[in-house]
């Protein structure tokens, strides 16, 4: 029977935040992102009503038509998308011990294609955002274009001064009346609507129907994630009995995870796939228990790690990394039970793998 293993793709796949970079093709346009990632977190966090973690790539979808973006700027950034070091090697090894790897991304479908091209993910086992823009910018009139000129201005002039200062009610005034009162009235307002985008509870829905496909209950099921758009999907496998892990995860997806793991590469995950060989979650937290107790020891004689504890692959990476400044040696940690002052040193391991990993985009909810 098929084992069903769901990954995210900003972060645990790929360093680049598709969205980000493409909204650096407009002047100022990596400003206004960050704060309307912010104005995200911010939503999420209150629990308004109809809006899912990652909902951001709907709300910069006005500002992309404005200024003319189109489905192949979004292709022409996305080519130049590295891959975490360790993937491609990690999506062999799945395949050869019978894993089936699936992503689940809020990133716009030409990005989360072009990424599963290039690790031997097949389309269809891609769920992503849908992006129309030839379509709505078709569509588009210009009742909404002083309305989005006037809101960048007051993006860059107030909003994004506000971001240092945490001013997180000044964000949320001017943006709840840009996006809920004015823009609505316009057809930019409509066109922003109709992108569902693939976070929060429709990550889960992937992940649920992805096991449905494979015969296999949401227990049976490993996800990867790393941001706030995850936290459901993790939450929800591991409240089941699933492996929920925490890939150099942030501050809005390391509490909802049962394993954490930090690394500057994929194939450390491994450990983690050769204990759930062993025992599913019971085995999969045992061995990373073990990497916890042992670190130091197993890092100074990786070669005499026990194969249960990790597979030649990683033992050999390990061996010829020894002497590597550049390379961080990976922390494994069980999240469940943790107390705040030991989670707090689990939050800086994590940030430190993260911005080794994912740079700029590391600060990003």
């Amino acid at each position: 029977m098929t084992k069903v293993i769901c990954f995210d793709l900003e972060g645990p796949l790929s360093p680049q935040d598709n969205a980000y970079e493409v909204m650096g093709l407009i002047k100022d346009g990596r400003n206004i992102f960050e704060v309307l990632s912010r104005y995200d977190d911010i939503l999420t966090l209150e629990k308004k009503e109809g809006y899912e973690p990652g909902d951001t790539l709907s709300l910069i979808v006005p500002f992309l038509i404005q200024h003319g973006i189109t489905t192949d700027d979004i292709k022409k950034v996305s080519s130049s998308a590295r891959i975490v070091d360790g993937v491609k090697e990690t999506m062999e090894e799945l395949k050869k011990t019978g894993w089936d790897p699936h992503i689940i991304s809020t990133s716009y479908e030409p990005h989360a294609l072009s990424i599963a091209a290039k690790i031997g993910i097949p389309r269809h086992k891609v769920y992503c955002t849908k992006l129309p823009l030839e379509k709505m910018r078709k569509e588009a009139d210009n009742t909404g274009t002083a309305l989005v000129e006037e809101a960048e201005k007051d993006i860059l002039k107030d909003l994004y001064p506000a971001l240092s200062n945490s001013d997180d009610k000044k964000i949320k005034t001017r943006l709840d009346r840009f996006f809920w009162e004015d823009l609505p009235k316009t057809s930019l307002g409509k066109n922003m609507k109709e992108v569902k985008v693939v976070g929060g509870q429709r990550k889960m829905d992937a992940a649920s129907e992805i096991a449905k496909k494979a015969d296999r209950g949401i227990d049976e099921v490993i996800a990867v994630g790393d941001s706030i758009t995850d936290y459901k999907m993790l939450g929800t496998v591991r409240d089941a009995g699933g492996v929920a892990v925490a890939f150099n995860g942030n501050q809005y997806s390391l509490p909802y995870a049962n394993v954490g793991l930090a690394s500057t590469d994929m194939r450390m995950l491994l450990v983690i796939i050769e204990g759930y060989e062993c025992g599913q979650k019971k085995g999969a937290l045992s061995v990373v228990k073990e990497w916890e107790d042992h670190r130091e020891e197993f890092l100074k004689n990786p070669r005499g790690i026990d194969e249960d504890l990790a597979p030649e692959i990683v033992r050999r990476l390990l061996a010829d990394k020894q002497s590597d400044k550049g390379f961080m040696q990976p922390y494994y940690h069980v999240l469940e039970g943790l107390d705040e002052k030991k989670m707090e040193e689990v939050r800086a391991i994590h940030k430190k793998a993260r911005s080794l990993v994912r740079g700029e985009a590391a600060k990003l909810g």
